[in-house]
């Protein structure tokens, strides 16, 4: 196809997607104060309530946990699950919402394991992140220690780290390597720009992932999920995927 071809050549169209059939999400910064996420208790409530009309019935939400940054422990992020689970009920607002948290792979991370009990959900499965400059030079270490003190790890939006997007092996690699994968909704929604957006669907469509999470910070991420919309053909291939999300119910 010559350039004018591809210039005019027609663009698949995008349908929206009714997010109810995921049920349950695994990442989402909803107790409020505690870090990048939402500020306060009320725009905690009008995020709890936008899942449930999302058709989310559960949210694990997963604060960041940062040595340099959110130096968040098990105790505040209890302590505020309790608060916005307090707050949620006098609402009356139908979303259960449990706590884990989203671990960042740095210098103190391998200090954790083994020495304290890390957040998790379910079949102790936990979350952690990379930086977005780099993958951290512990990773393998980080997640045989993991594995070997009976966790299941999940990489937290492997989509975004762009340092991955022109060779894609070291990331086949942790597949190999039994790491779950959770890709986030707004990235496949072109909220962090074609790059990441394109990989997301690498991802999915060489079905190498099992987690879907939404990521919610703010009242515009929320947003965008109300006005979710895909390609036909991505969310066929979203249906086909192995996803683990309806275990959380």
């Amino acid at each position: 196809m010559n350039i004018l071809g591809k210039i005019f050549q027609k663009k698949e169209p995008l349908v929206p997607v009714d997010l109810s059939f995921l049920g349950g999400d695994i990442h989402s910064h909803l107790i409020p104060g505690i870090d990048d996420g939402s500020p306060s208790m009320s725009d905690s409530l009008v995020l709890a309530q936008g899942m449930v009309d999302l058709g989310y019935q559960k949210a694990v939400t997963t604060p960041h946990v940062m040595s340099d940054f959110y130096r968040n422990t098990p105790e505040i992020i209890k302590k505020g699950l309790l608060q916005l689970n307090g707050a949620i009920k006098n609402a009356g607002i139908k979303l259960t919402v449990e706590a884990a948290a989203e671990y960042y792979i740095d210098y103190d991370f391998l200090k954790k394991i083994g020495n304290e009990e890390l957040l998790t959900f379910g079949q102790r499965y936990v979350l952690v992140e990379f930086s977005f400059v780099e993958p951290p030079r512990n990773m393998k270490e980080a997640f045989f220690e993991l594995q070997t003190n009976g966790y299941k790890p999940i990489l937290a939006h492997p989509e975004r780290y762009l340092y991955w997007n022109q060779n894609p092996k070291e990331l086949l690699e942790l597949k190999d390597r039994d790491v779950l994968f959770q890709v986030n909704l707004l990235s496949l929604f072109g909220n962090y720009g074609p790059e990441i957006c394109r990989a997301g669907e690498f991802l999915i469509e060489h079905r190498l992932v099992e987690w879907l999470g939404t990521d919610m910070h703010h009242a515009n991420h929320l947003i965008n999920l109300k006005n979710y919309q895909l390609k036909a053909s991505l969310v066929e291939k979203i249906h086909q995927l192995p996803l683990l999300n309806q275990n959380l119910l």
